[in-house]
């Protein structure tokens, strides 16, 4: 087995005086898709802030291929090859489709990703690319929200809650280009509502309840009666 890209070492967050995650473990392989599932308020963004530098953690809590990077702020994490897809795709407002894109690959990292690159995953951004981000779709928007993470040209892209409010077309179009995303070796963790979509796409799974790991196993071998246990806590 490959050493870990990703490794969470008893993870404790905390938004001032409220903890919201308790010693939280977990590991990432280098190619791999691992979902994190979990009811409302299970901790799932938490995480994917505290690995991305929006929450601030003890250095060694986090580590990306060995190195600490708990402690770092967002924009060095960026720099250390992980890019977030935040819930609710925060686009820049002011800022067409294809200037929200250039944004993204700002940290100016060598590799596949340009914007002739995201066009061709979502051809409808190219067809848009001179509108208000604004003015787009949930579900463009979301895919302007992807495409701005790979401009970066990451190593591990986390996404959150991706189908979050999107109509089933929708939500399927941006699962359909999954494959083209990871295809070249890419990391990713998603965090997802939806069960059945997080399992059908990733390799190992985590649940998290109240802020901690109620469950974790490979993505086609756990079964329902396991995650609704460590999903509902009973």
């Amino acid at each position: 087995m490959p050493d870990p890209v990703l490794t969470i070492d008893k993870l404790n967050a905390h938004y001032g005086d409220f903890q919201a995650l308790y010693d939280v473990s977990m590991t990432v392989e280098p190619g791999e898709v691992v979902a994190v599932i979990g009811a409302n308020g299970a901790g799932k963004t938490t995480l994917l802030r505290s690995i991305s530098g929006l929450l601030s953690n003890s250095a060694n809590e986090i580590r990306w291929r060995g190195t600490p990077i708990g402690a770092l702020r967002a924009d060095q994490v960026a720099q250390q090859g992980i890019a977030l897809v935040p819930e609710g795709r925060l686009l820049f407002p002011s800022l067409s489709v294809e200037e929200n894109l250039i944004i993204g690959g700002q940290a100016k990292r060598k590799g596949p990703w340009t914007l002739e690159r995201v066009y061709a995953l979502f051809p409808v951004l190219k067809e848009r690319r001179n509108q208000a981000s604004t003015s787009l779709s949930g579900g463009q928007q979301q895919m302007v929200a992807i495409g701005r993470a790979l401009m970066s040209n990451p190593d591990l892209v986390l996404m959150d809650e991706i189908s979050l409010g999107l109509a089933p077309v929708i939500i399927r179009q941006i699962y359909e280009a999954l494959p083209g995303i990871v295809g070249e070796g890419l990391t990713a963790v998603i965090v997802e509502q939806d069960i059945s979509k997080a399992l059908s796409v990733s390799s190992r799974v985590y649940c998290l309840q109240e802020g901690r790991v109620s469950l974790t196993g490979q993505s086609n071998t756990v079964s329902r009666d396991e995650i609704s246990r460590a999903y509902f806590g009973i």
